[in-house]
């Protein structure tokens, strides 16, 4: 897919001011963005966003996270500590559509730009908010990571093997969340608004978005008093559900543990007596057995290549998959196919392979037109362009540190 030339999709023409650094609030500025919104990012003068040095990785001594995270977006800087600062904010509130922010809850007040303030020059602004702890509460003021929102939500105790301490999961995944449940509440304030007029606060906590991909966790120990506990890469009693060695060193991931499936992939085994074994017949009876079946699906599973072995289970309907790696996804025809990597072409580094914008929308699908921009680089297209200021006061903002 070629880089789009401009925003494209279901939310071009809407306006996001971000406000926020580093992942939770800047990721729900990128998924806006990857859906035509305008982003205009505001940063602080001469530093930026941390997330432009960040990443275990650099090329020329550039962030490789920070084009990814920063795509679609316009970045102009302004001082929020200062009233000249402040001031630009509140013009560019006055048109737009949603404001963005992360900082710690209280953090917008003490600069006179709380909600309460914003909505009197707009009265349908919708403010996202997210934070580790929420709003209100008695943690609320609390500085708030992402790793602490996994840790209260219960996400970080069920990672990981039960013989070691709980696990991260090798990604930010408690901000991505946060992120993700803002944009949904964006989205739905934005229904809102478009039948009342009304805009409203969008309070996302990194501990809520973790604590609701926890499926029945609450409900089981408030009914049986049972507590999940790590458990690896098998979730107990689901069998066989598991990664397996392959003949050539590679790791798969075989799911088979309803009947039917369970049939299958006996027979793609050489083994369709298993199926009827009172052992293996039912769901709950592989799941007592769930080690041993699991040795069994290992001993054959190492006598095959794993493109041999994914061949195998495609023919005989079992849910199969490889534990792809980077090279791996860049090699997959069902990617290419899909479009799932794209690549964006960055000033300085040249072509930039990332993902595309997910989902898919058949009339409308966003698009990635740009990496994420230089500091400041938008400063004279926003606020000349759109706020009026002229050069010479550009300069003068700029020589007195306000931008």
């Amino acid at each position: 897919m070629a880089q789009a030339s401009g925003p494209s999709g279901p939310l071009k023409g809407l306006r996001v001011i971000e406000m926020g650094t580093l992942l939770a609030g800047p990721f729900c500025g990128q998924l806006l963005g990857d859906m035509g919104a305008e982003v205009i990012k505001l940063e602080a003068p001469g530093m930026g966003d941390p997330m432009r040095v960040w990443g275990q990785e650099k090329a020329h001594g550039k962030s490789l996270w920070w084009p990814v995270v920063a795509r679609n977006k316009k970045s102009v800087t302004v001082n929020l500590r200062v009233p000249e600062g402040q001031a630009i904010v509140r013009e560019l509130v006055a048109q737009a559509d949603f404001v963005l922010e992360n900082f710690r809850p209280g953090t917008m007040e003490k600069w006179n730009l709380g909600y309460e303030e914003l909505k009197a020059i707009n009265p349908g602004i919708i403010m996202i908010r997210v934070s580790g702890q929420g709003q209100t509460g008695p943690y609320s003021k609390r500085a708030g990571y992402g790793s602490i929102g996994e840790a209260m939500g219960g996400l970080r105790y069920v990672c990981g093997d039960p013989s070691t301490p709980p696990s991260r999961m090798g990604i930010s995944i408690g901000d991505s969340l946060a992120a993700t449940f803002a944009t949904v509440g964006a989205l739905a304030a934005l229904h809102h608004k478009n039948q009342t007029g009304e805009g409203q606060i969008v309070d996302s906590a990194i501990y809520e978005a973790v604590l609701n991909m926890m499926e029945s966790l609450i409900t089981e120990y408030d009914k049986t008093g049972y507590i999940r506990e790590r458990t690896g890469a098998i979730l107990p009693n689901v069998a066989p559900s598991n990664v397996y060695p392959t003949a050539d060193d590679k790791m798969i991931l075989i799911a088979a543990n309803q009947d039917t499936v369970f049939r299958r992939l006996s027979a793609a085994m050489g083994q369709p007596e298993l199926a009827e074994d009172e052992r293996y017949a039912t769901h709950a009876a592989r799941g007592a057995v769930q080690v041993e079946l699991d040795e069994m699906v290992s001993e054959w599973t190492r006598t095959k290549d794993a493109d041999t072995l994914v061949q195998l289970m495609e023919e005989h309907g079992v849910p199969v998959g490889k534990i792809y790696r980077a090279p791996d996804m860049l090699e997959d025809p069902h990617f290419k196919a899909r479009e799932a990597i794209i690549k964006v072409m960055h000033p300085e580094l040249g072509d930039l392979q990332m993902q595309n914008v997910a989902p898919k929308l058949s009339l409308t699908p966003g698009a990635v037109h740009s990496p994420g921009p230089d500091l400041g680089q938008h400063n004279h297209e926003v606020l000349t362009g759109l706020l009026g200021y002229t050069d010479e006061q550009l300069t003068g903002m700029t020589e007195q540190g306000v931008i």
